[in-house]
Parts: C-alpha cells; structure tokens; sequence
C-alpha cells in the first residue's frame, strides 16, 4: 500500500510543477495580447537568437508557450486550455501525456513542436494513418507559418525530392513506418544526394501506445522481389492441410509457436522423397513446409487477411485496417497465397529491416500522447525511457463505465447484443458496437438485420468511408459497427437532443488482449464532458479465454451458474476475466520484448553494415578504405585457417594461399609447408602484401574511385542480405535445437555474432578480390 501512496504522491508532485510553470505562462497572456501581429511574429527570430547565444528551451519555453498560445487564438480561434498546457510541457520534456479522447491533442502538439523547431533541427510529428497526418498537419500548418516556421508532410509514395523538402521543414508531419522506412531507404542509396532524411531531434507520437507497443510486433522489413518456389509452396499447402494439431504439429495457443511433431517430420520426409528433414542441405524445404504450417495454423480468412482481387490483404489486428501494399517476407505470405489458391506472387527476400523499438530509440528526445499508456508504463519506461504523466480532463468526464457482463456461449452474447442495441435504439440513442475481427463484426450484423435494425458497418473492407462514419456515429438513432479502433483519432460529436438521451453507448464485444484497447473504445463516448456510457457484453467461448484459460475455463464450467438468456451470475467470474487479460498483457509484453532482444542482436550488426556502407557512399576517395581493406582481409584469412587455439599441424595452409592470392591480385604467397607460429605465417604474408600495397596506392586513380565505390556498395547490399537470411533460418532453427541448460537468445547471439563474423570475412575478401582484378585490368588498358 506504502508504494501506491507514493505512486500517486510523485504525480502530484509533477502535476503541481508544471502547474506552477502554467501559471507564469498565463501570466503572459495580457503582454502578448497587446502585440501587433509583426510583433509576435517577431518572437520567433528573439527565441533563435537566445538559443545561438547559449540558453536552453527551457530557458525560453513559457515565453513560448505564450506566443504560441496567443498565435493559435488569432489565426485558428482557439485558445490553449491550461490542461492542454500541461500536455505540452510533459511532451517538450520528453515524455509520455495521458489525456483522454477529445482533450484536443492536435493543439496540443503545437506547443512543444514549436518550441524544439527553435533548434533548428527539425521536429517530426507522428501519427497512426495518413489520414490523421494530413488533417494534424492542415489544422496547425497556418498558427506555424504565421510564426515564421515551414511544416512540411511525408507520405508513402512521395518522390526523394518531395520527401527531401518534407523533412527539411522546422516541423514534419507523417505516419511512423513511413519515417522508418524511409530510414532504411536512406541506408540503401548509391549518392548523398538521394538521402531524405537528416539526423534525428525531436519527435511527437500521437496514440503513442499503438505506435510504439501494438505496432511494436512486426518490424519494417524492406525486401526485394525474388520468384517464388511455387510448386514447393502448393505441395507444402496440400501437405498441410491434411496436418492434424498435437499429431502432425503443436502449436502454442499463447505465443503461437508453430512446431512439428515426429509423425508431421516423417509426412513431409515421405511427401518430399528426403530421409533427414533436419540436414543442413534441407533446411530451406524444412523453412518452406513450417510456413505451410503457419499459413493453415495462424492465420484466418476475414480475420487477419481478406482477399480482394485475387490478393492477399493483410488486416491491422488493432486497428481492423488493410495494410496496403504490406506483405509477410520469408515466404509466408506466399504459403497464404498457395493456402487459398491463388497465384502464388514474387517472394520478399530482406534487404533491410528494423524493429519498431529500434527505430524510435535513435531519436535522442522521443515523447507521445494518448489516452490510454498507464496500464504499460513500465514497458514505455524500461524501453523508451519515457514517463507517463496523466493529464487531468479539462471537464470531468460524464461517461459511466458498467461492469461486464459475461455469457456463457458466443451465441448468447451476441443475442444480448442484439437487444441492448435494439432498445436503445428505441429510444434514439446512438450505439457503437465495437469488435475485434471482421468476421465478428459481419457476425454482428448478420444478427442486426434479422433483428431489423438499420446500421452502418465499418471495417476493412470500407476503410474509404471509415472517418465519415465514425464521425457520423454520434448522431440520433444511428448503430455503428466499427472493427477494434477504426477510425481512431476522429471526433464524434453528439447530434441534437443526444445528450438528453445519454450521449453516445459503447457496445464491447469482446475484451481485447490489453486492456488499453478497451479503455480506448470506452473513450469513444463521453469526450469534453459529454455524457456517455459504456459496457462490455462477452463470452466464454471468446478467443481470449480459448487460447490463454483453455484449462481454467475447463473447471470453472463445472461450477456455472447462468440465467435463462445465458448471463453467467457467479461473482468471482468478473476477477477470472481481469486475471485472463493481465496474463495476456504479460504474453504479448513477453513476445516484444523477446523480439526486442532478438533484433538488438541484428542492430548491433546493422550498425556496422550501414556505418561502413555510409562511410562509402559520403566519400569521394575510395584508395585508404581499400587498402585498409585489404589489410583487414589478409588478417581475416589468417586468423580464420589458422587459429591460435589449433595446433600448426592442424592449419589449412593450402586454402589460406589460395584465398591470400585471390585478395593480392593473383600475386602468389610463399607461405612455409609447415609453419611453427602464427608470426612465421604473418612475416610470409606481409612480404607479398607491403608490395602489392605499395602498388595498389601508386597505380590508384582517382577517376577510378566510382567503379570500385560500385564494387564495395555492391558487394555489402548483396553479402548484408545473405546474412539477414541466415540470420532468420538460424532464428528459426533455435527452438528446434534440443539445449538443455542453455538460453535460446544466448545460442542466438553467439551464433549470430559467428554468422556476422563469416559475413565479413566473405564481404572483406569479396571486395578485395574483385577490386584486385578490376585494378589489374584497367592497368594493362592503361599500359
């Protein structure tokens, strides 16, 4: 009890400090009032050259905070609230800003944006979908260019010279993965030129939590296109279909780890004609068939795809969206394709990728607004090192929040949802009946019309009218079904006579596997004060209690005590379901985290790869890299055919000669039959290589810096994306592997880290040779 006490005595301790800094700026608000417009404007130029002259934004942002304020009350006609002043001063330092749905948090970022665009830097401003960016960027555009800053928006799409003045604006607005994979694409360019982005600053994340936790799971993969193995998939598919789970395969309801038992691995050796599935030389049918697997096992038709055209659509799980133009690399999404039959398309073959977490944490200040970030703050703080500071309502908030109730089948459920609705409906109060698939909202409405109730159905497959519905779903008389959140960010406000009937009821029709979700889509009503109401109507058959309390559900069935319509009336029941969802919460964090952990493996790697590529591609002379390059090689080969913890006789000399002649342009190495030491080796080495050396550096022209830059480049895209293979099938692999004291992530980052040295040592060697030859031939054009 003594730590929530102070849980709760440290937020108002921060409440109150940056109630205090609210109040000098409210005390601002009559001299800025009394400025001319030049005046204010003037500001702007007043606060950089405090900045250049060595103050810190902390030294100038209640000033600040008051030209912006009065700025926004002169050309938007909206006046900051001071609740909204609060939002700013926890986002400017760096920091998390709970604040509820209709709190007005698009004014509230042109607080701290403007303020860390002073820098110079630039300021990126993150939203959830393009549509918001544009809107977020159209509403608060005008109060910055009035105060003399550019803004500027980044699209998917969007040619490099558009993204280029995108970003060189003071303030940028756009989706998060555009921003990182246009990261990515920046560490795959051939001429500083083509570079969009510039170092990062600042960044705002609006609905912070989806960004940076829900969005968390699937990392930013950039992949090319190489031919599918059709017939591998299509046979892999028939074979999987006739799979059984626990005889063929298991699969873990909880983290949905596919894996094949004794009886599948002989099926598939029998399908296939091979005698050891697990061979190195049929790893790549092995990764073929658990994708076959995986299509049958854990993706659903209509829940997590839809197909339109002939093609794959990938669904949003948290938002209900398509992903356009998103696909599964590794294959997987052509084992979908095989699944249903379809024309199997060009398989994605990684060229680069970075997890969701990474990416954001290169930004040395990060911070984000939503409504719902308390239930993960020691996630957000452990990964982010962000705080969460709830912000107080600026009107207390009106909307009553009724228990859940629970059925015992879907059935049932569903047909109380039915009858909520309906008499409501009578009366003319609007209800939004928020589900967590497509296939449950089409179910819903399926009971709606036999029922003969008139709505309006809002998913994936009507992502066009998603905004306009949404919005429209406040007004009198009107049922909305809406997919998770969709429409997410979108004002709903209540028509004529509303309120009076109780504002806006949400409908849950199942308990998400957070509880910010939830939370989320009870925020839906009651926004600014409004009345409103909630509930949650649910199942015992849902999918959350299926895949987490399979065995619990089994002996608390016993015990059930329900009504005639099916509604559960045992009282622990209602602490059953809140643990459930806690234990979910804990297996989705384990999951991130696990990802995490894996790719910080590969940022380490990635780090090195796109440091030396950069490295390449900014400079214009190419004659030290190489030589050191060489140098590094020749070292490389040695330590690799003769390492020190082998005896001499065990040292593969004759490979080592070959190798060493290939990286010296074909100049032979006079190395000892039997060698005694390691520095008998490195004295035989450098009598060939200090010559070739000297060459290299004195026939080296400059004019031939751009073939070998091409070579180099070349040689790292190609090398880097073998290596992100490898590192998947070893990724894959892992949990095959029986280990019995060991940690799987410890195995992986060994074995990563030898994958990363072999890669090396082949892109160092590579380069080396092929420059060699290049060199070799343009000298004796030259001759």
């Amino acid at each position: 009890m003594v730590s929530l006490f102070r849980k709760k005595d440290a937020g108002d301790r921060q409440l109150k400090a940056y109630q205090k800094i609210v109040a000098s700026i409210n005390e601002r608000e009559a001299a800025m009032e009394s400025l001319t417009d030049e005046q204010l404007r003037a500001k702007t130029a007043q606060f950089k050259e405090q900045l250049a002259g060595g103050a810190s934004v902390d030294d100038i942002k209640i000033d600040a905070f008051a030209v912006v304020r009065e700025a926004a009350k002169r050309v938007l006609g909206m006046r900051h609230y001071d609740v909204q002043l609060i939002g700013g001063l926890i986002l400017s330092g760096a920091n998390i800003a709970e604040m509820a749905t209709g709190e007005g948090k698009t004014l509230v970022a042109s607080l701290p944006s403007y303020l860390r665009a002073l820098e110079g830097k630039g300021v990126h401003v993150i939203t959830v979908n393009e549509y918001l960016a544009k809107r977020d960027r159209d509403t608060i555009r005008p109060l910055h260019e009035f105060l003399g800053l550019t803004v500027g928006l980044n699209l998917p799409l969007m040619t490099a010279k558009e993204k280029q003045e995108a970003y060189n604006a003071d303030i940028t607005y756009g989706v998060g993965t555009e921003f990182g994979f246009d990261y990515l694409r920046d560490n795959m360019v051939w001429h500083p030129t083509q570079r969009v982005q510039r170092p990062y600053h600042f960044a705002i994340i609006d609905e912070v939590d989806s960004v940076l936790i829900d969005e968390a799971k699937t990392p930013l993969i950039i992949a090319g296109k190489m031919p599918p193995a059709a017939d591998l998939h299509y046979i892999g598919a028939r074979v999987a279909k006739r799979f059984v789970r626990d005889e063929d395969y298991q699969l873990d309801d909880e983290t949905k780890a596919v894996s094949l038992t004794d009886g599948g691995i002989e099926k598939v050796e029998k399908a296939f004609g091979v005698g050891n599935l697990y061979e190195i030389e049929h790893q790549t049918l092995y990764h073929y068939m658990i994708q076959a697997v995986r299509a049958h096992v854990m993706f659903e038709r209509d829940v997590d795809y839809i197909i339109k055209d002939g093609a794959i659509l990938l669904v949003d799980m948290f938002t209900g969206r398509t992903m356009e133009g998103r696909t599964l690399s590794d294959g997987l999404h052509q084992a979908i394709e095989a699944k249903e039959g379809l024309e199997v398309t060009d398989e994605n073959k990684t060229q680069a990728s970075i997890t969701i977490q990474n990416y954001f944490r290169m930004y040395p200040f990060l911070s984000g607004m939503t409504g719902t970030a308390k239930t993960e703050e020691k996630e957000l703080l452990d990964v982010y090192n962000m705080q969460v500071v709830r912000v107080p309502t600026n009107r207390p908030v009106q909307r009553i929040d009724m228990p859940d109730r629970i059925y015992r089948t879907s059935e049932e459920k569903y047909a109380a949802v039915t009858a909520e609705t309906a008499a409501r409906h009578v009366k003319g109060q609007p209800v939004l009946v928020g589900t967590t698939s497509i296939l449950q909202s089409e179910k819903i409405a399926d009971y709606f019309k036999e029922a003969g109730l008139s709505f309006e159905l809002l998913n994936a497959k009507s992502v066009e009218q998603e905004v306009e519905l949404i919005s429209r779903s406040g007004q009198r008389g009107h049922i909305t079904i809406a997919t998770n959140m969709a429409g997410r960010g979108t004002d709903i406000l209540l028509g004529d006579g509303v309120p009076e009937l109780g504002g806006l009821h949400v409908l849950g029709t199942e308990r998400h596997e957070s509880r910010r979700i939830d939370n989320q889509l009870k925020g839906r009503a009651g926004r600014q004060g409004d009345p409103g109401s909630s509930e949650f109507l649910i199942s015992l058959e849902d999918t959350m209690f299926r895949r987490f309390a399979k065995d619990d559900l089994a002996k608390l069935e016993k015990k059930l005590q329900t009504a005639d319509d099916g509604l559960v009336k045992n009282k622990k029941m209602h602490e059953f379901v809140d643990r459930v969802q806690r234990i979910v919460e804990g297996a989705n964090y384990a999951m991130r985290e696990y990802n995490l952990k894996l790719d910080d493996v590969i940022n380490e790697q990635r780090g090195v790869i796109f440091g030396l590529r950069n490295a390449i591609v900014d400079d214009d002379s190419q004659k030290e890299r190489l030589i050191d390059m060489i140098k590094r090689s020749a070292r490389e080969e040695i330590d690799y055919y003769c390492q020190e913890d082998l005896s001499p006789e065990e040292w593969k000399i004759d490979l080592l000669a070959g190798h060493l002649q290939g990286i010296f342009g074909g100049r032979e190495v006079p190395l000892p039959e039997e060698p005694s030491s390691l520095k008998e080796i490195i004295l035989s080495t450098e009598e060939v290589i200090v010559p070739y050396l000297d060459w290299v550096d004195e026939h080296f022209e400059p004019d031939w810096d751009n073939l070998v830059k091409r070579i180099m480049i070349s040689d790292i895209d190609r090398i880097w994306t073998i290596h992100l293979e490898q590192m998947t099938r070893l990724k894959e692999g892992i949990g095959l592997r029986q280990y019995q004291q060991e940690d799987p992530m410890r195995i992986y980052a060994r074995e990563g880290l030898q994958l990363f040295q072999t890669s090396y040592r082949d892109l160092l060697r590579s380069i080396s040779v092929k420059t060699a030859a290049l060199m070799t031939e343009l000298t004796k054009k030259e001759n």
